[in-house]
């Protein structure tokens, strides 16, 4: 007979039991809190309206997907840099960083010069962050499927492309190309240029991103994510500003 018996049931110590537990239990809640959110925002759909009581810690990362959480402050950064100067006829695009979006809907309303934001994700939970009319299902490998309300009307862009792969990278910079506007000298009230590009990727994407957007410079600020993703990231702008200088 062999030292372990195969029919032998497998018992969990006490500490393991209660960590399954206490996981099972915060699983069931956040599965209970998004139904009850997804709700809010059938009823408010009609009105083009999404709840405000969503955080990106509400959407559990799919890592099938390649969804990566960026931290709080880091998403908050990226929003505020994308506003920054803007007015109320500025469109802001997030492409990809479903988190950046999130934190901008955090900030009070006087930080938001623009009603035009508008969230570009492949996952479609994400309508019930930005509602009907701000949110569109994205698939990086067909750049061309850009919503026609926004195709050449982007002022403001983040880009993330979710995989460090080349192909996806500039599969993703086609996309930015048929979103940003081609005039990139008009300016806001404020008198700040009204055409800003971000990407934010891995450092191992240095040269990629620099052929796709060749107006593009390393900036100084570090990118950091929720759940200790080891891959360097770098951030990739056109303008310095408060948030960051070139590196």
């Amino acid at each position: 007979m062999s030292e372990f018996d195969d029919d032998e049931p497998i018992t969990l110590s006490a500490h393991a039991l209660a960590a399954l537990q206490e996981f099972k239990t915060e699983e069931k809640t956040r599965l209970e809190k998004f139904e009850q959110l997804y709700q809010e925002s059938e009823d408010k759909f009609d009105q083009q309206q999404a709840p405000k009581n969503i955080t990106i810690d509400d959407f559990k990362e799919d890592w099938q997907l390649s969804q990566f959480w960026y931290s709080d402050e880091t998403a908050m950064i990226l929003g505020k840099a994308l506003l920054e100067g803007a007015d109320e006829d500025t469109v802001v695009v997030i492409a990809s960083a479903p988190s950046v979006y999130a934190a901008i809907k955090q900030l009070p309303q006087d930080e938001v010069p623009t009603k035009h934001i508008y969230l570009l994700e492949y996952d479609p939970r994400f309508k019930v962050l930005a509602g009907n009319e701000h949110f569109s299902v994205y698939d990086y490998n067909k750049p061309n499927d850009i919503p026609s309300h926004l195709r050449n009307k982007c002022h403001r862009l983040l880009i993330d492309p979710p995989f460090l792969e080349e192909e996806c990278q500039t599969k993703s910079a086609e996309s930015a190309k048929n979103l940003l506007v081609k005039d990139k000298t008009s300016k806001t009230k404020s008198g700040d240029l009204k055409y800003k590009l971000i990407s934010s990727t891995g450092e191992r994407m240095h040269e990629v991103v620099l052929k796709n957007y060749p107006d593009t410079k390393m900036t100084d600020f570090l990118p950091e994510h929720k759940n200790g993703l080891s891959n360097e990231f770098r951030c990739y702008a056109n303008f310095e500003g408060f948030y960051w200088k070139f590196k």
